[in-house]
């Protein structure tokens, strides 16, 4: 990733138990606003997650992952920021299960207001063709 972003930096940090976005300052390392699926509002869901049967992996999907965005574009709002930036090669290289589940909170993000450049690449997720020998 090369240095020159002009926007907010808008990185991602998943887990099999929760996401969280984070929006850094451009030119530091400075977090200017979160959102994560570890707040509040989604301990409920977090624990009947952890307590179904069958059990599963993941604690967090698409629709979690767009409330994310929600909360994490009002709180831009609130700051003034209208626009961030995504390394859109990281999401790239994600695996194609988290991929899917992460697009409903750029569209989220975006539905709040804010630009968010460098998501044009992930808009066609396709399974990478695997050589076959």
């Amino acid at each position: 990733m090369n240095g020159s972003h002009r926007h907010h930096l808008l990185q991602l940090v998943l887990s099999c138990r929760k996401i969280t976005a984070q929006v850094i300052q451009p030119g530091s390392l400075t977090i200017v606003a979160m959102a994560s699926s570890s707040e509040q509002e989604f301990l409920a869901q977090s624990r009947a997650n952890l307590y179904r049967f069958p059990r599963s992996n993941n604690f967090w999907d698409s629709k979690t992952a767009s409330r994310v965005g929600e909360k994490l574009g009002l709180r831009l709002r609130e700051l003034g920021v209208d626009a961030v930036s995504i390394d859109a090669d990281e999401e790239i290289s994600r695996p194609i299960h988290h991929r899917k589940r992460v697009l409903p909170l750029f569209d989220s993000v975006r539905r709040t207001g804010i630009r968010v450049d460098g998501t044009e690449q992930l808009n066609d997720i396709s399974v990478p063709l695997i050589p076959r020998n």
